[in-house]
């Protein structure tokens, strides 16, 4: 049987990891919505970085809660290796449908870390919350899917 500490241990990496995938999920979904040219795109894309960045502070707050208060939240080595790759075919041309792209794969990301966190024992406050904004995830990669279909389809 786990005790208190290793488990308090645990929700910490967990919560950190995923802070981590929002940080590029923030940050994507900002740099991405610079360079698309539909403008309800833009302001979808815009308004979900800012989703993103509440998200990470509901969780930043949960550590906080926790006792931890040193939380250096850096995105993953990957994460920036995708943005990279969504400017790159930003600058070549890739339009709004490579960039969208993109984007889904970012989010499919975000929903493989959300969907390895629930799977943890963490208290249930922390789980609703998780579950709160996996809700919100999924609904945010089918809006981004769905557009990117929409595209081909023209």
């Amino acid at each position: 049987m786990a005790t208190d500490e290793s488990k308090q241990q645990e929700m910490q990496r967990v919560l950190k990891s995923v802070i981590n995938t929002l940080q590029d999920s923030q940050k994507g979904f900002a740099d991405i919505g610079e360079h698309l040219k539909d403008d309800t795109l833009k302001r979808y894309f815009l308004a979900e970085s800012l989703k993103r960045a509440n998200f990470r502070a509901e969780l930043e707050n949960e550590l906080h809660r926790a006792g931890v208060h040193d939380v250096h939240e850096t995105g993953t080595t990957s994460g920036t290796l995708h943005r990279v790759w969504g400017d790159l075919k930003a600058k070549l041309g890739g339009g709004d449908h490579g960039l969208l792209e993109t984007a889904e794969q970012g989010e499919d990301v975000a929903k493989k870390e959300y969907e390895d966190a629930l799977k943890q024992d963490l208290p249930l406050p922390i789980r609703q919350l998780l579950a709160e904004q996996q809700a919100h995830v999924l609904t945010s990669h089918d809006y981004v899917k769905n557009h990117r279909d929409a595209l081909v389809a023209k």
